[in-house]
């Protein structure tokens, strides 16, 4: 048995759904069942629940040789930091009563920087606690910036017509796609084949800066003259307010890409043949972003 919190979501769907056609039994967790319901068909057991509530996930985690844990992005909150410490604890209070030897983390690249990282240093802190879970083995997936995270800049594209963040424009970002993370995840759940407490890095096929990534987005909406503009923090953050993101989320997000621009962020980061995946961001860019952003 395996259980996979974020099961609706990006990465825990592929790896439920992998486990699945490998002939595993799958249970599933999310908030709710209309969205469990896919995988539900699809033979796996559907728990529907809060991660913040221990109670709920220590049944979850019952019988299970291994789970995948991510703490899911929540738009709502008013102290970032305080909803990661409610998942983390819940996890901690989860796995010390289920006793799950195994767990396979959603992590991401800076996860060594317990503050200064913004949500990344919530991670951080993730990785941190679960060394006292006694008897567990962890591997943690330090993942680097989502492709899938520049679908937040279509209406600006749209309404403005250029493409930005607070990176600075010199600055290489390793860029992945999350079925590639998912494909990573699924093989090591499979094999089973870590100890103690470690990590990979999944990282995509190469590092680029972002104009590089706005020319190649550019390219496949049909506007290459697409400019890559570096906004001031203040700025970012009263845009991102304006969209209606919550101040503590905003803040977060400055700070991370503010950490980004630093050479801390990517310390002990060495691209090489294993931690390096296949979806580039032209097929992103060609695959999902222009079908989105020509709606």
């Amino acid at each position: 048995m395996y259980t996979i919190t974020g099961a609706t979501g990006h990465t825990g769907q592929h790896i439920a759904e992998g486990l699945l056609a490998a002939g595993h039994p799958v249970r599933v967790i999310g908030r709710s069942a209309e969205r469990l319901a896919p995988l539900a068909t699809k033979g796996a057991e559907a728990a529907v629940g809060d991660l913040a509530d221990a109670a709920f996930l220590t049944k979850a985690f019952e019988g299970a040789q291994a789970v995948y844990l991510v703490i899911p992005p929540k738009w709502d909150v008013t102290e970032w930091r305080t909803f990661q410490r409610s998942i983390i604890e819940s996890f901690l209070q989860a796995l010390k009563a289920s006793k799950v030897p195994k767990a396979v983390v959603l992590s991401s690249i800076g996860a060594h920087m317990l503050e200064g990282a913004g949500p990344v240093s919530g991670l951080a802190e993730l990785e941190k606690a679960l060394e006292t879970v006694p008897g567990l083995d962890v591997l943690n997936l330090r993942a680097g910036f989502f492709m899938e995270n520049f679908m937040a800049n279509i209406g600006l594209i749209q309404q403005a017509g250029i493409f930005g963040y607070v990176v600075n424009p010199d600055v290489k970002i390793a860029m992945v796609h999350t079925r590639d993370i998912a494909e990573v995840a699924l093989k090591h759940l499979l094999a089973l084949d870590f100890t103690g407490h470690s990590h990979v890095f999944v990282n995509g096929p190469a590092d680029l800066t972002m104009p590089e990534a706005a020319a190649i987005l550019g390219k496949a909406i049909g506007k290459p003259e697409l400019a890559y503009v570096p906004f001031p923090p203040a700025d970012a953050k009263a845009g991102m307010m304006g969209a209606g993101v919550p101040e503590t989320i905003a803040d977060g997000y400055v700070e991370l890409f503010l950490a980004v621009n630093g050479g801390a962020y990517y310390e002990g980061f060495v691209r090489n043949v294993e931690n390096t995946t296949p979806t580039t961001l032209a097929w992103f860019a060609e695959q999902e972003f222009k079908p989105a952003f020509l709606g």
